[in-house]
C-alpha cells in the first residue's frame, strides 16, 4: 500500500508510453499484487477461502477509490474512473487465478484457501 501511495503523491511520474493506456496496464498489474497480498491476510484472518476472496476484493477496491480519489489532490495528477476499473480487474484477475489454482502446491504452501 505505501509503494502505491508514494507514487500517487508525486506530481509526475516520467514513463515510456509505448502504446495507448499503457499505464491501465501497469494498475492492473500493481493491485493484482496487492489483491494477492490481501487475500494471503485475510485468508489467515478469516479462514474460509469465500470469505477470504470477498474481504481481499473489497479491501482492494477501496483501496484503488481512496488512491484515486488522493491522486485528485495531488498538482499534475487527476482522478480517474478508468484507473478504478483497471485496478478492479487486476485484483478480480489475481484472486481468480488464486481461486483455480489454490491447489498447486506452490500457492497451497504460501496461502491456505479452505
Amino acid at each position: 500500500c505505501s509503494f502505491i501511495f508514494f507514487l500517487s503523491a508525486q506530481s509526475n511520474i516520467p514513463k515510456p508510453l509505448p502504446f495507448a493506456h499503457q499505464d491501465k496496464l501497469f494498475h492492473a498489474g500493481a493491485y493484482g499484487l496487492l489483491a494477492f497480498i490481501a487475500l494471503g491476510y485475510f485468508a489467515q484472518v478469516l479462514g474460509r477461502a469465500r470469505r477470504a476472496l470477498f474481504a481481499a476484493l473489497i479491501f482492494t477496491v477501496l483501496y484503488a477509490i481512496s488512491d484515486e480519489w488522493h491522486q485528485s489532490f495531488v498538482v499534475g495528477r487527476e482522478a480517474d474512473m478508468l484507473d478504478i476499473l483497471a485496478d478492479t480487474v487486476g485484483a478480480l484477475l489475481a484472486l481468480w487465478l488464486m481461486s483455480y489454482f489454490r491447489e498447486a502446491p506452490y500457492i497451497s504452501k504460501v496461502i491456505k484457501l479452505r
